[in-house]
Order: C-alpha cells, then sequence, then structure tokens
C-alpha cells in the first residue's frame, strides 16, 4: 500500500487522476488531495467516499510515497524539491522538466526501463506527444524512423476547466442567436478551427505545443536527430486529441504489416476499415485509457512512407492514466 499525493487534485487532469486510481484499483493507503488556499477545504470525491482538500506545503507531503504533480510548471517549480525531500517521487505532469537531462521523460508502453534512473522525479510528456508515441515505437523497432511529420488537432480540456466552459458558452450563445464571442482564446473556438494550440515561443514562429512535440519525442525515442515537422490546432472537442501522422521509415513497410505490428502493440487499438466507416473517432476514444489508430495507408509522396490518423483521451492516457502507469511501474 502507498500514501499518495494529489497537487491540483480539484483541477481538470487531478479529477481524472482521483478517477482513475480507483479505477485501476492502485493500491491507496491514504490519499492526499492538494491544491491552492482558493480550495482547501472542500471536499472532493475518491472511491466512494469524501477526501478534504489541503493547501500545499512542505508539511503535507510528510510520508507520501508518489506525489503526482498536475497543478503548472510553476508550481511544480516551487513545491517538487519539498516533495522529493519528504522522501516522495514525484511523477509530474507539467513541462517543468521533462527536457532536463537527469530526468527521465517516460510513456509507460514504450520506455518504462527510464523509471529506474529516476533521482526522485520522473516526468509525464506533454498530451500530444503521449498518445503518438506507443504507436511510433514499434514502427522504430522493425524499420527505423527517419522523418515525422504531424498535424494535431486538440481538444479544449487540454487548457483547463475554463475551456471546456468557454466552448459551451459559446455554443450555447450562438445556438440562441448570438455571435459566441470568444471566452478564453484569441477568436471563438464554437464551430471554428483555430491554427495554434500553446503558446507562441518566440522560436521561429513555433507555438510551444509544437516544440514540445518535437523535443520530447526525440528524448523519449532516443532519437536526438530525429526530423520532425509539426503544427497544432484548436479545435472545437471537449475531450480527444486527433492527429494526421506521416512518417518516413528507413526501410520499407507495407500497411498490413504495419496494421499487423500495430496490433501487437501495448495499449494500442487497431481501428482501420475506413470503407465501412471504421476509423478512430474524438469521441470514441473520450473516457477510455487506449490510443487509437486507423486509416493506415501509404504516403504518396515518400517511398519509404505511410499515413495513419491517431486519437487518444489527452485527460486520461494524455496525462492522468501515464502518470499513475509510472507509479505502478515504481510500485
Amino acid at each position: 500500500m502507498a500514501k499518495v499525493a494529489i497537487l491540483g487534485a480539484t483541477g481538470a487532469v487531478g479529477t481524472v487522476m482521483r478517477q482513475v486510481l480507483a479505477e485501476r484499483q492502485f493500491p491507496v493507503d491514504e490519499l492526499v488531495c492538494l491544491a491552492s488556499a482558493r480550495s482547501a477545504g472542500t471536499r472532493v470525491e475518491f472511491a466512494g467516499d469524501e477526501v478534504e482538500v489541503r493547501e500545499v506545503s512542505a508539511e503535507a507531503f510528510r510520508g507520501v510515497d508518489v506525489a503526482l504533480f498536475s497543478a503548472g510548471a510553476s508550481r511544480s517549480r516551487e513545491w517538487a524539491p519539498a516533495a522529493i525531500a519528504a522522501g516522495a517521487v514525484v511523477v509530474d505532469n507539467s513541462s517543468a522538466f521533462r527536457m532536463q537531462d537527469d530526468v527521465p521523460l517516460v510513456v509507460s508502453e514504450v520506455n518504462p526501463e527510464a523509471v529506474r534512473g529516476h533521482r526522485g522525479l520522473i516526468a509525464n510528456p506533454n498530451c500530444s506527444t503521449m498518445q503518438l508515441m506507443p504507436v511510433v515505437k514499434p514502427l522504430l523497432d522493425a524499420v527505423g524512423l527517419v522523418h515525422l511529420t504531424v498535424a494535431t488537432y486538440q481538444a479544449v480540456s487540454g487548457t483547463g476547466q475554463s475551456a471546456i466552459d468557454g466552448l459551451k458558452a459559446e455554443v450555447a450563445e450562438v445556438m440562441a442567436g448570438g455571435n459566441g464571442a470568444a471566452r478564453v482564446y484569441p477568436h471563438p473556438i464554437a464551430f471554428n478551427v483555430l491554427p495554434v494550440a500553446g503558446s507562441f515561443s518566440g522560436e521561429d514562429g513555433y507555438t510551444d505545443e509544437e516544440l514540445k512535440l518535437v523535443h520530447e519525442s526525440r528524448k523519449i525515442l532516443s532519437l536526438p536527430d530525429l526530423r520532425v515537422s509539426v503544427m497544432c490546432v484548436r479545435v472545437p472537442v471537449v475531450s480527444g486529441h486527433s492527429e494526421a501522422v506521416w512518417v518516413e521509415t528507413r526501410e520499407r513497410l507495407s500497411p498490413d504489416d504495419a496494421r499487423a505490428l500495430l496490433r501487437e502493440a501495448p495499449g494500442v487499438v487497431v481501428v482501420d476499415d475506413p470503407a465501412n466507416g471504421r476509423y478512430p473517432t474524438a469521441l470514441q476514444a473520450a473516457g477510455t485509457d487506449d490510443v487509437y489508430v486507423g486509416r493506415i495507408r501509404r504516403d504518396l509522396g515518400v517511398p519509404n512512407g505511410l499515413a495513419f490518423w491517431v486519437v487518444s483521451d489527452n485527460l486520461r492516457k494524455g496525462a492522468a492514466t501515464n502518470a499513475i502507469q509510472i507509479a505502478e511501474l515504481l510500485l
């Protein structure tokens, strides 16, 4: 049994973390729910019971075995040292530590062995990176990987609960005859598509979401020179990130052989009969822990190329579930 803490327990990801801990019957001896002073004293549900939320402090981590962090990079930088000093292993869902050389960046089905090298801190990849890795890793192992091209179609839940509420309010306003004024993003998201996800980094016009996918993929796959082309898009979907993916491999791989490889890949579900309406969708992925892949076909523009479509629930496998799978590896 383990004493588990969740920092950010009342947020969108923290809420799903509580659900997934219960669903997977993680051996929780005591759950410590932590948040800001504003949320302290409220009560949240866990495994049919209620837990009082406490304000985060160094003292709150005393006796904690695993601390799951999902409260943003600044909070992670502030509180991870205190949790580690108290003896906890921190599994951090923010971008704060992902690219540090001494911090493992782990997708449970792809590089679980990296957990062994931790020094009290393990990083969870960004959600769009997370769902892609279980699909490209079997292809890398079989025929090598030269170039990865990805266009993401990211749900508003990746921005947080305020964006979910904003999308719903904008839709309601439009349906009532209004103009659906923008509430969270620079432009309305209801019935719209925005060619930006994340914040502009100042690096050649790329957003931080795009650069995360580039740098994190290279680290997880141990391919520092991997060529990655990416564009991240925000779409009016509540949960479930979708990705159009093109891969160039070192050796030729047929679509049928790729399907066979991916059917054996842990955590991956092949849904690929598009002529009969069978392909992954965000609605299908929502509320599940699998990564779905379909529309597997040759890339007509590259001799050793494949194209496919990948979908996963960004709050579950893209964040909460992988963090808990890492905790399971630790135990």
